[in-house]
């Protein structure tokens, strides 16, 4: 059965006072909206339609960053879910097949969930995600008779009976498309906000002889996200998940609660992440390797065997190869560290390949940028680069080269030859002593004013 998407992204979110639509606010370093498309992914859905309002031309852009083939349609007026979901109409106009509707300010929805919704479909005309509310409080109910389930009702139009209901409505729901708007078409406003509600459409089905059900998940998963303490609440929710799944797959994490990740990162097996570590998108650390506390990466790639930090930074672009060291105070930038490459102190190496079993001394720099381009520095396999050499791109230091302490490299260097470039240094004997006093004298002649 093929399935569409109808993710509803057109709320403004006055509470979270920003110029910034809500669903665009970040979860793990990416949009709440790519969190709920990500889930629906899963089911490998023939349509993806976004429904926008606020903000549509940010929502869209984001949409498609995320998948390019999402259609993104307009809500212009914010008269409820049910006229949301309407407006997905003409984009699915021909489809056959179900379609489920997510929330961009849900993100938690797990795929197992919408799996257990795409297989009750099979059995049931309307699917509605349901959950056991801990303190049911302003939420939906749902009325079930068995497993049928009968309506729903809005907690403001609810009666003090149907308010005792803890079975509670999230909103997701799963339809055949065609079925589901022919549903829609017959809601009406008639109600305590005056709005078109989706939850409408089970009493609808219903009396059309049509059924409907409930498949249950975790409260967790269906937490929404309205102003900033939501959006603290479910950061804080994403980060305990996502730790204990990395222990529970055999990764070390001392103290789990100081480590941030990323709503993509991927740790190996038998890897240790130390303390106070950070994980921006799109890092990937491979089986066995170390990240040291107190470092930093972002689009970087850590192979088997290499040990990062402490107080490492892997900027985009950094990829090491197995055992390789990056260690304090060292910052990596699009560039690649062969095999075996040991930089371990005080280093800015950006824009660069740097050979197999190289050594990179305390202090060096790949000066990387005229101000307008950047430009390559590349070192050979086996080289060894003095303390506080600057490398001055581009430039190249052949396989075996070796620079001395403190050169300013401009010229590139043949394989196995030596470059010392710095100043001739001079001895004046006496002078250092003869300077200390007269600056001495000066400080006491100012401090006896």
């Amino acid at each position: 059965m093929s399935i569409a998407l109808i993710v509803l992204a057109a709320g403004k979110g006055t509470r979270m006072k920003s110029d910034l639509p809500k669903v665009l606010h970040k979860i793990a370093h990416a949009p709440m909206l790519w969190h709920a498309m990500r889930a629906g992914a899963a089911l490998e859905p023939a349509h993806t339609v976004v429904v926008a309002g606020h903000g549509a031309d940010l929502v869209q852009a984001s949409a498609r960053d995320f998948d390019p083939t999402a259609q993104v349609v307009l809500q212009t007026e914010q008269l409820g879910t049910g006229h949301a979901v309407a407006q997905a109409r003409p984009a699915l106009e021909g489809f056959r097949g179900d379609a489920i509707v997510l929330y961009g300010d849900t993100p938690f929805i797990s795929q197992e969930t919408l799996t257990a919704m795409a297989e009750a479909r099979t059995s049931h005309d309307v699917v509605v995600l349901g959950f056991e509310a801990a303190d049911p409080a302003r939420y939906g109910r749902l009325v079930t008779q068995g497993n049928s389930l009968e309506r729903i009702v809005e907690f403001k139009d609810a009666s003090d009976q149907e308010r005792t209901i803890t079975l509670c409505n999230s909103g997701v729901i799963a339809a055949d498309a065609q079925v589901l708007f022919s549903l829609i078409e017959a809601v009406g406003n008639d109600n305590a906000s005056g709005e078109y509600y989706l939850t409408d459409i089970v009493g609808i089905a219903r009396e059309q002889g049509l059924s409907a059900t409930v498949v249950q998940c975790a409260e967790a998963e269906t937490l929404g996200v309205n102003s900033r303490a939501d959006l603290a609440a479910a950061e804080a929710a994403f980060q305990r998940r996502r730790r204990a799944e990395l222990l529970e797959n055999g990764i070390t994490l001392p103290a789990p609660e100081t480590v941030h990740l990323a709503w993509d990162t991927v740790i190996g097996r038998d890897c240790e992440v130390e303390q106070n570590v950070v994980f921006g998108p799109d890092v990937t650390v491979e089986s066995g390797a170390h990240i040291r506390a107190f470092s930093h990466l972002e689009g970087a790639h850590v192979s088997r065997g290499s040990v990062v930090g402490p107080y490492a930074r892997l900027r985009p672009g950094a990829e090491l190869a197995e055992n390789v060291h990056v260690g304090n105070f060292v910052e990596i930038k699009k560039a690649v560290l062969h095999e075996g490459v040991k930089a371990n102190h005080l280093t800015y190496i950006g824009d660069a390949d740097i050979g197999a079993g190289t050594n990179i001394g305390a202090g060096t720099i790949t000066c990387n940028y005229d101000g307008v381009f950047k430009h390559k520095t590349t070192i050979g396999a086996g080289a060894f680069i003095g303390s506080n050499t600057m490398l001055v791109a581009p430039v190249t230091i052949g396989a075996g080269g070796m620079t001395a302490s403190g050169s300013v490299i401009t010229e590139n260097v043949p394989d196995g030859a030596l470059a010392l470039a710095r100043g001739k240094q001079e001895i004046k004997p006496g002078l250092a002593t003869k300077l200390f006093k007269m600056l001495k004298a000066r400080k006491a002649k100012e401090q006896a004013k």
